[in-house]
């Protein structure tokens, strides 16, 4: 059994995946969430579809359509910032947003013990977990 799992993983994939697209997310109320997108994480409203919203940025499109939230079948989705001074300023803008952060008075730390990657949790309202990271953050 090993050493076919081993000659699965040697295989040559033909293709590369590039950035996300677009994915889509099950929300109450799509045009509520699509203002708190807006308003928390500074994305646009690109369009409108049956019975949802697209909100982005050059980067990501998230597709909100109306449904039953289910947060733990995401787990998490992280967003990578350039630097410290703008993961500080991002958790800046969230607390004057009154974001659902996670550690209050402690929110910026390593993504895992002993990682240099450093970032902040919060959640949406619908209950969804987003995290914004700094990749080697920990060294600067």
């Amino acid at each position: 059994m090993f050493s076919r799992r081993a000659n699965v993983t040697a295989m040559k994939i033909p293709f590369t995946l590039g950035a996300v697209g677009h994915f889509g997310l099950a929300v109450r109320d799509p045009k509520k969430s699509a203002k708190w997108f807006e308003r928390a994480l500074g994305l646009k409203k690109q369009f409108e579809f049956e019975n949802g919203v697209a909100v982005g940025n050059d980067n990501i499109t998230i597709a909100l359509h109306k449904g039953k939230p289910s947060p733990k079948t995401l787990g998490h989705m992280s967003f990578h910032l350039p630097n410290m001074t703008a993961l500080r300023k991002a958790l800046g803008h969230l607390k004057k947003h009154k974001v659902k952060l996670e550690d209050p008075g402690d929110e910026i730390g390593p993504e895992a013990p002993g990682s240099k990657h450093m970032g902040l949790w919060f959640h949406d309202p619908d209950g969804y977990r987003w995290e914004l990271s700094v990749q080697g953050g920990g060294d600067r």
